[in-house]
């Protein structure tokens, strides 16, 4: 394998890992934020029926 191929090879390498790192990163947003925000919508919610009836 030439220099130019293996230098290649390696760039090529890095935008995998680099697309893998974002991937996991958004992945990893969608998990924890989507519940998360869900809960303070019922919360707000629940505390906005409460404070109306009582």
């Amino acid at each position: 394998m030439t220099h130019q191929e293996q230098s290649l090879a390696d760039d090529k390498m890095r935008a995998e890992i680099a697309k893998l790192l974002a991937e996991t990163k958004q992945i990893n947003v969608n998990t924890f934020l989507a519940p998360a925000l869900a809960a303070a919508a019922l919360m707000a919610g629940t505390a906005t029926l409460v404070k109306l009836f009582f």
